[in-house]
């Protein structure tokens, strides 16, 4: 895979290179055209600078970087400090998932028929049990359900019933991250049974007497403009004062008039609220029929029956997904579905946890080296030690699955959220990083190809309430180790 040779690692994740997988560990192995002591000191001396260079404190900056299969670091600056890893603890939920569950592990959304199935009609419910598919939407739902037609269920004469009891989430496991709202759908949280990732689309025009019209699948939301001419209309769920215990509905404030015309905006619904409305709209527009409602899980079915199964796409394509756009929410999934007997147990958070911790000491790291709580990196308490997930990264060069992990990470100027970052330069196409980004958190970590053929691997976390002023040195640092080592 990182091999110390040009065609060994493709340009791009997606293209087949032209010497195995073996062949290129073994090259690896053998120490090919490693660096000179010279030239490890002369990386490390420019490289030391970067605290400096950044005008932030030497103690807000970790960095690491190592050739792989050398012991001597290139560079190490606070590399046994634990630091925030924002959206590079997706490395760590991506690694120890390809090891936990398998590259053959799929999300599993099933549907069970609770009555008798007759000429047509079901003469009781359809139980849509969701099994934590963070992928699943409205056109595949709509898809899965025309196959329902093709088995011969075209009208269900009783309710569409919803169960999202595979996971067994408390107040408790969200503790340390942010609370979700209409206007921040990478904040959702985790729900067994997710359609469109809890988004919608809400249509904003103004009607006859130019006063504002939203609507949202048929459904009117209510807006509370100020008027202003800004045309930046901002989501928000609004609770019945009457109700407390009622879902949020959706309304749009901020600012609108008549002549801001058309526009069309993204929001997102608390858990459950998006399967419902997405559940009967595809079932309609499938051609089936429904006598009753779409309802959340009241009671256990009586004696349910399998009907069909629906499957997301393979490990590595999820891990694809997730890291090169760092999908939170798929994320936090990946890491529940690693507790303990998931799916025929209902999956925790502290299951998840317990198992990644026991999978973070098999790989050789001690308690406290690397600590994952979400999963997704949004959580303040997932910290590293620069050292720590260098290690990891590197240990999994030589893992049976590393070419899923690599081809899953953002590539330098060419896709994901490196796309437009060290593009024009010795980087570009030729590193490999997962970025990370919190408010006060600045992070790359994975693999950079220099053009002396050695594959280095690198942990960059800077933890500041001015981190975002390091971007530009961090992109220095990759693009000096991609010309240099």
């Amino acid at each position: 895979m990182w091999k110390s040779v040009p065609d060994c690692a493709p340009a791009h994740p997606e293209a087949s290179g032209k010497v195995g997988r073996r062949q290129c560990l073994a090259a690896l192995a053998a120490g090919l055209c490693w660096p000179s002591a010279a030239s490890l000191a002369a990386v490390g001396d420019a490289l030391q600078t970067l605290p400096e260079r950044c005008g932030l404190p030497a103690s807000s900056v970790g960095l690491y970087a190592r050739v792989v299969g050398q012991a001597q670091p290139l560079v190490a600056i606070n590399a046994e400090q634990p630091f925030q890893m924002a959206s590079t603890a997706k490395l760590v939920t991506s690694m120890a998932a390809l090891d936990v569950l398998g590259p053959e592990f799929r999300w599993r959304t099933a549907a069970y028929l609770d009555g008798e199935l007759r000429d047509g009609t079901l003469w009781g419910d359809l139980w849509l049990v969701g099994g934590g598919d963070a992928t699943l939407d409205h056109d595949t739902l709509q898809a899965w359900m025309a196959q329902w037609r093709a088995q011969g269920l075209h009208r269900i004469q009783g309710h569409l019933v919803l169960d999202r009891r595979a996971f067994a989430l408390t107040a408790k496991d969200h503790a340390f991250t942010p609370t979700p709202s209409a206007s921040r759908p990478h904040h959702l949280w985790p729900d067994a049974l997710m359609v469109d990732q809890g988004r919608v689309r809400v249509s904003l025009k103004a009607d006859a007497d130019g006063r504002p019209l939203a609507m949202l699948a048929g459904a009117k939301v209510d807006t509370a403009f100020a008027g202003q001419r800004a045309c930046q209309p901002v989501p928000q769920w609004a609770r019945d004062e009457g109700r407390p215990q009622a879902a949020p509905s959706l309304q749009l404030q901020g600012d609108w008039t008549a002549a801001c015309g058309p526009m069309s905006v993204e929001a997102v619904l608390p858990p459950g609220q998006v399967a419902r409305l997405a559940v009967a709209q595809a079932w309609a527009r499938a051609g089936g029929r429904l006598t009753g409602s779409v309802l959340d899980q009241p009671a256990v079915p009586r004696a349910p029956k399998l009907f069909s199964v629906h499957q997301s796409e393979r490990l590595p394509a999820l891990l694809r997904d997730i890291n090169k756009t760092s999908d939170n929410l798929a994320a936090r999934h990946l890491m529940l579905a690693m507790s303990p007997g998931f799916p025929s147990q209902a999956a925790t958070l502290a299951g998840a946890q317990r198992r990644l911790l026991q999978w973070l000491a098999q790989q050789g790291l001690a308690r406290g080296d690397i600590e994952v709580d979400s999963g997704s990196g949004l959580s303040r308490q997932e910290r590293a030690k620069p050292r720590a997930l260098a290690s990891l990264l590197e240990r999994f060069a030589y893992h049976p699955q590393g070419m899923a992990l690599l081809s899953s990470l953002p590539l330098a100027g060419v896709d994901g959220t490196m796309q437009h970052r060290l593009r024009g330069g010795a980087a570009q196409g030729q590193a490999y990083l997962k970025t990370g980004t919190l408010l006060d958190t600045r992070a790359l970590a994975g693999y950079i190809k220099t053009r002396s053929g050695h594959v280095v691997v690198v942990t960059a976390l800077i933890n500041h309430p001015q981190a975002d002023r390091a971007t530009p040195q961090m992109d220095g640092c990759i693009e000096w180790l991609a010309r240099h080592a």
